[in-house]
Formats: C-alpha cells, structure tokens, sequence
C-alpha cells in the first residue's frame, strides 16, 4: 500500500499555527514537514534502517516524527510533552518504559514496534476494512490509543488538534516524495 493512496485532509488551522502559515489542510501539512526535512534527514540512516527491520513505511516514521517533536527541535533534553514524551517519536513514559538515547535507532525501533501494536489492534477492531483506513487509523491510534479510534471514517476525533491521523498522513506523502 502506498501513503499517497490515502485520502486525508491534512493540519488543522490551530496545527497551522505553530509555523505561523496562513494556510491550513494538506498545504500546511506539506509545508510544516518541509519546514522539519533538515532535522528529519540527519536521522534518515536511522528511519531506513529500522523501516526495513520492521517492515514499515519510512515516510509514515518521518512524519510520525516531524508531528511528534519537529525532528527533535521542540525537546529539552530529549523529553517533551510536559516530561512524559521521550525522543524523536515522543514514547510516553506513562505507557511505556522508554528505550536508547532519545535520538537513536533502538529508540525509533520502539516507536515502530508501538506503532504496529497499534495497526494490529485497529486491524482486529475493524475487521474487513480496506488497508487504506486501516494504516490512518493506526497513526490516529499511535496519538490517542486504539481504544480512542472509534470510527474509521472520523479517526481523529480523539487525536491531539483533532487532525494527528490526517495531518501525519500528508506529512508522510511529503517524505515519500522527499526520499523516504
């Protein structure tokens, strides 16, 4: 499956905000992760390497980590989200006992790895679903739980800015086209 295939409607105009863009949608989306290629680029060694050990798209962890912590700019010693979200891909530290430096490949591996956990439950709570609403509702799922992902039709009703799902989506189609 390609990320491009799926249907999103990318940033919300508040997610707009944090670059100051005065657009909103797929355009913001493609511009923040733009605004991140540079950060996100000095981990792409990282990304390719634990996106073929795990089977999973790199641009879906490039984008993951562009939403997440702005490729490690918005983190202060590697922590965020008021100390609970650690590294790149933000793990919280309430769910999960964070693993490697915050920046290092065993630490996007256990992002990856939460990040499938994530897809398999969205798989068995939406059986015979097309794969399509399935990934989006796992990287909605990757924010807010599987068990906040009600319906695949709205997957970010949950999700921080109500738009992670959609927004990460359009950031991963830019990495796709970026290499990724």
């Amino acid at each position: 499956m390609d990320i491009n295939d799926i249907p999103t409607t990318g940033a919300s105009c508040a997610t707009a905000k944090q670059d100051k863009l005065k657009v909103c949608g797929v355009e913001a989306s493609k511009k923040m992760a733009q605004n991140d290629l540079g950060r996100i680029n000095k981990y792409k060694s990282n990304i390719l390497s634990v996106a073929k050990q795990k089977n999973t798209d790199p641009s879906i962890i490039a984008g993951i980590m562009s939403r997440e912590s702005r490729g490690g700019s918005v983190l202060k010693d590697g922590w965020g989200d008021h100390n609970n979200g650690f590294g790149l891909m933000q793990v919280d530290k309430r769910y999960h006992t964070p693993k490697g430096t915050w920046y290092s490949e065993t630490h996007i591996a256990q992002a990856v790895d939460i990040f499938n956990s994530t897809y398999n439950q969205i798989e068995k709570k939406f059986p015979g679903q097309p794969k399509e609403g399935l990934l989006k509702g796992a990287i909605a799922g990757y924010n807010t739980g599987a068990g906040n992902v009600r319906d695949l039709n709205n997957v970010d009703q949950c999700t921080t800015g109500n738009d992670y799902g959609n927004d990460v989506v359009a950031r991963a189609q830019f990495f796709k086209s970026n290499g990724y």
